[in-house]
């Protein structure tokens, strides 16, 4: 299906022209036609898939369709979006800006880990239009009176099994008794996972939800090439530098399963001057920002990352994801994968499978429903490694060698020196 065949606004079509898309994705095809006519929506979706395309063109449609004249006051949206992470909140308002480019729109992310008074400032300057948010820090506002549910007119709730998983349920159901009656909002509710307790949220949510459901493996197999190389830890380290090298990679995404692992990662590939930066929950929110943006310029070549970076991360043109560490989630695996092959775009992902994780190997495959092809290293990416740059001093450790003397010890005579 063709976006073009949707009927929608000229200023959307320009927008979509402009990000050089022409073809729906399986579940933009499966799932526009009938939300543009205005009902609600429950999606089965993995992220990649171009499911924030479905619930933003859609906002926009109805608002360029059903503008509302005269002033309105500040802090009111219009849509509001909910999204469990900051990454994702941050790429919905990033996908929501290229869609809007040519509406006159007013869009605003609010999350934690960024300064409170500037995002106060953004929501008392003017009208939104579109509000993008993390549960704990949009009730911060709400509670301050700095933002107003009372007229959002569509509700999305995006990821909402890793609502579940991450506890915001109960903030989830406190914001939603701020907005209208679901009678009189559109409701849209997408997961990777339609489990019995989403489906539930669903109805308690929604009215009368037209559901549609994407398989994961629809997702991984189409566009990514995977290969699993059976290695051993010790030789894993080597097997990546190789990898990297050997096929010259300049946007490189690499999975660990603990922040440890992708900590050691970093200083191991900063010493074989590759340029690489970190994303775990443990990185302030603003180091975050601008490792991602880096990494969209290509000032670095490489991120490392734990599975925070799983959902919600969309960065053009990843090559490769290489799985460090097998995780022990399987779905997690079609999350991490789906960095690359994004779009009908093609990607690789490489995955490390040692003695210790390889058991996760049959697991996987239950869970894709195809065997993976699993291999042993060629002998070139097995090569032994130089040495590695030595690290350089810190300053006060560069002032103390270059310094003549040494100070002497407490109590320790010194040849000419007087007691």
């Amino acid at each position: 299906m063709r976006f073009h065949d949707l009927d929608l606004p000229l200023e959307i079509m320009h927008a979509i022209s402009d990000l050089g898309f022409q073809y729906c994705t399986p579940i933009q095809a499966a799932i526009l036609p009938k939300l543009l006519t205005g009902v609600d929506a429950a999606g089965k979706a993995q992220t990649g898939t171009g499911k924030s395309a479905v619930f933003l063109i859609n906002i926009l449609t109805q608002m360029l369709r059903n503008p509302i004249a005269g002033k309105r006051p500040s802090g009111t949206p219009r849509a509001l979006i909910l999204a469990p992470t900051r990454e994702l909140a941050l790429q919905i308002e990033k996908d929501a800006r290229g869609l809007a480019k040519y509406a006159s729109c007013k869009i605003v992310a609010v999350f934690g880990g960024i300064d409170y008074q500037k995002q106060r400032q953004q929501l008392i300057r003017d009208h939104v239009d579109i509000l993008v948010a993390t549960p704990g820090r949009l009730l911060d506002f709400v509670q301050q009176g700095q933002i107003h549910l009372d007229k959002v007119e569509t509700l999305v709730i995006d990821e909402a099994d890793r609502m579940l998983d991450m506890g915001f349920i109960p903030d989830v159901r406190r914001i939603i008794r701020k907005t209208p009656q679901k009678s009189r909002r559109v409701t849209m509710l997408f997961s990777a996972t339609l489990t019995p307790e989403v489906m539930r949220l669903a109805s308690q949510w929604t009215t009368n939800p037209f559901v549609v459901e994407i398989e994961p493996e629809q997702v991984a197999v189409e566009t990514v090439d995977q290969i699993v190389y059976l290695t051993t830890f010790e030789e894993k380290f080597t097997l990546l530098v190789n990898l990297i090298f050997h096929n010259n990679l300049e946007r490189l995404l690499i999975f660990g399963n603990r922040r440890d692992v992708t900590r050691n990662l970093l200083e191991r590939l900063t010493r074989y001057d590759i340029r690489c930066a970190l994303l775990s929950g443990e990185v302030k929110q603003n180091q975050r920002i601008k490792a991602l943006e880096d990494f969209r310029s290509g000032k670095i070549r490489v991120l490392v990352a734990t599975d925070v970076a799983a959902r919600g991360l969309h960065v053009d043109d990843i090559s490769h994801v290489v799985n460090y560490d097998l995780p022990l989630d399987p779905e997690a695996y079609v999350h991490r994968i789906g960095r690359t092959g994004r779009a009908g775009a093609l990607g690789t992902s490489v995955s490390f499978a040692d003695e210790g994780d390889s058991f996760q190997i049959p697991v996987i495959e239950e869970f894709m429903g195809q065997k993976l092809h699993c291999i042993y290293p060629p002998e070139e990416l097995l090569k032994p490694l130089p040495a590695p740059q030595k690290v350089r001093p810190t300053k006060s450790r560069r002032r103390f060698t270059n310094s003549r003397k040494r100070p002497a010890r407490p109590g320790k005579k010194v040849a000419g020196s007087r007691r």
